[in-house]
């Protein structure tokens, strides 16, 4: 099967930026579409962002318009989601996806799934 491991989450200063990553193993996901979603403490699960296989084509959730940006490394079987000016409620614990469709990403309904990375915004 594919495993999901993120990395990257951490401790920042409202208005500050984290570089969150993750890396897959086992089956290949060149052909599959990847992206975020995110779960605050007593919140349904968001879908934050995806990406298509080549990369060309991209997709955020309003709250992140600007100030996120995903993208993928095929080579190293990665992608990748820059976060800048952060807020308090971007709280949450953040967990990869791939999918060979990028709608059941923003759906929140991925084939597969990380383990999450807490990423913590103080105010």
């Amino acid at each position: 099967q594919v495993q999901l491991v993120e990395s990257g989450g951490g401790l920042v200063q409202a208005g500050g930026s984290l570089r969150l990553s993750c890396t897959a193993s086992g089956r290949t996901l060149s052909s599959y579409a990847m992206g975020w979603i995110r779960q605050a403490p007593g919140k349904e699960r968001e879908f934050v962002a995806a990406i298509s296989w080549s990369g060309g084509s991209t997709y955020y959730a309003d709250f992140a318009k600007g100030r996120f940006t995903i993208s993928r490394d095929n080579t190293k079987n990665t992608v990748y989601l820059q976060m800048n000016t952060l807020k308090a409620e971007d709280t949450a614990v953040y967990f990869c996806a791939a999918d060979t469709r990028y709608r059941d990403i923003v759906l929140v309904r991925s084939d597969y799934w990380g383990q999450g990375t807490q990423v913590t915004v103080s105010s």
